[in-house]
């Protein structure tokens, strides 16, 4: 399945930051990546903050000479190493990848290189992180600890009750409470202290983990998922720019092949026919059934170029008529199915759905050899689903220079996305998803 278009550039496309990570973990799993990274946070925490303040403050006082730029620059750059340490967790703590930042790169003379740290923003970002996190690394540790303690003490204290002292002076926490002073009330009381402390343990850990892996997301990774964003945005732009020239190239060359070609010679047979008209009535009067015939011919392959760009249909009526008139102008049978909600989607939604099924349609005709064709179209969520499949030989490829190239790069300037799935001996699966809005 695949039709002949120019070669446009290849596009890398960007993952959201946001993209949940593609496993499931269970709670207790995640409450030992929770706990180590609260109790190994801090010591990294104390480092950092440590070499950062002393760095910036030795730099700054020493600024009146170039020996301060240089310990700024050093002290910046051991800012971005524990930085990365950071980054190196968040995945796991927030179960989704996070972006990575891509820091200046050193150029030009040797100042110019010295003061690379300086002058890249998130390298200041990095250094303020060292700085912030430091206190909220201490509350994560101590409510981590405090919550494990309560939990396996309370636990196990009928383990080791009997060999705490228990003098007249020493007044026990039951005692205080107006209990019994009994090594059963004792075990008793702290086994309820143990068992609340360890239902409340994961949500604990948990929310002290997520408050300082969110810190430094919004530190260290907010500004390059931004600078990803727009960089996305930017190839969905090319891609919007280059797919429209190959549409329009192709355009023009179906015109100039067809059309154009037909109409010259529709001019030729009407002057044939205007100077057999007084010698020849006859002779001009089959030039001019042929001149007729030509018309027509022209006419339904101007039609057909129309329809590819965007039908009346579609605008007047909606992408469920439009998808409903283009299977029955299909030569290869199809059972199409469209779920679609009362409102209609937006027209940039119809329009790339309704070209994404009339290629796929139209390659399924010339390069499958297929007997029958399903067409499926639904809204997911907030998602536009568009499937078609084939039981033809299959083998289509989404590379450079090929039509399902320029379906993904069509797709990809609206936020959307193609999917082939195309085994040697079939079926054939085009998933294609985009924006509802």
């Amino acid at each position: 399945m695949t039709t002949e278009t120019l070669v446009l550039p290849e596009m890398t496309p960007t993952v959201a930051p946001s993209t949940p990570l593609p496993r499931s973990r269970g709670w207790f799993r995640q409450l030992g990546v929770d706990t180590g990274y609260a109790l190994l946070s801090l010591p990294v925490a104390v480092v950092a903050f440590a070499v950062v303040i002393t760095g910036l403050a030795a730099g700054a006082g020493l600024l009146i000479m170039w020996v301060g730029v240089a310990v700024l620059a050093a002290t910046l750059l051991a800012a971005r190493g524990f930085a990365g340490v950071e980054r190196a967790w968040l995945p796991e703590v927030l179960r989704r990848p996070v972006a990575r930042p891509a820091y200046l790169r050193p150029d030009g003379g040797r100042v110019r290189r010295l003061l690379t740290p300086l002058r890249d923003p998130q390298t200041w970002l990095d250094a303020l992180h060292a700085v912030i996190r430091f206190p909220v690394a201490i509350a994560a540790f101590v409510v981590a600890v405090t919550f494990w303690a309560l939990t396996l003490g309370g636990l196990t204290y009928w383990a080791w009750d009997w060999a705490l002292p228990h003098s007249p002076d020493n007044y026990e926490l039951p005692e205080l409470l107006g209990f019994e002073d009994t090594a059963a009330t004792r075990i008793v009381f702290y086994a309820v202290v143990g068992v609340i402390a360890a239902v409340l343990l994961p949500f604990a850990v948990r929310g002290v983990a997520l408050l300082q892996a969110q810190l430094g997301r919004v530190l260290l990774t907010s500004r390059a998922a931004t600078q990803a964003e727009l960089g996305r945005l930017a190839h969905g732009r090319d891609a919007a720019v280059a797919a429209e020239a190959v549409a329009l190239r192709r355009l023009e060359r179906d015109i100039h092949d067809g059309p154009q070609q037909r109409l010259v010679r529709l001019s030729m047979d009407l002057s044939r026919a205007q100077r057999q008209l007084d010698r020849d009535p006859n002779a001009a009067r089959a030039t001019l059934d042929e001149a007729a015939g030509l018309a027509r011919e022209t006419l339904e392959e101007l039609r057909a170029l129309s329809r590819g760009i965007a039908p009346p249909v579609l605008a007047d009526r909606g992408l469920a008529a439009a998808l409903t008139a283009l299977a029955a102008r299909s030569p290869v049978p199809v059972d199409l199915a469209v779920d679609l909600p009362t409102e209609r989607l937006a027209p940039v939604t119809e329009n790339s759905a309704y070209f994404v099924v009339s290629e796929a349609l139209a390659n399924v005709a010339k390069h499958s050899d297929a007997t029958s064709c399903r067409v499926g179209v639904r809204c997911v969520a907030d998602r536009l689903q568009v499937v078609v499949e084939d039981d033809g030989r299959g083998g289509a490829v989404a590379v450079p220079g090929h039509g399902l190239s320029g379906l993904t790069d069509r797709l990809l300037a609206v936020d959307g996305e193609l999917t082939v799935d195309s085994p040697r001996g079939g079926p054939t699966r085009l998933t294609a998803e985009l924006p509802c809005g």
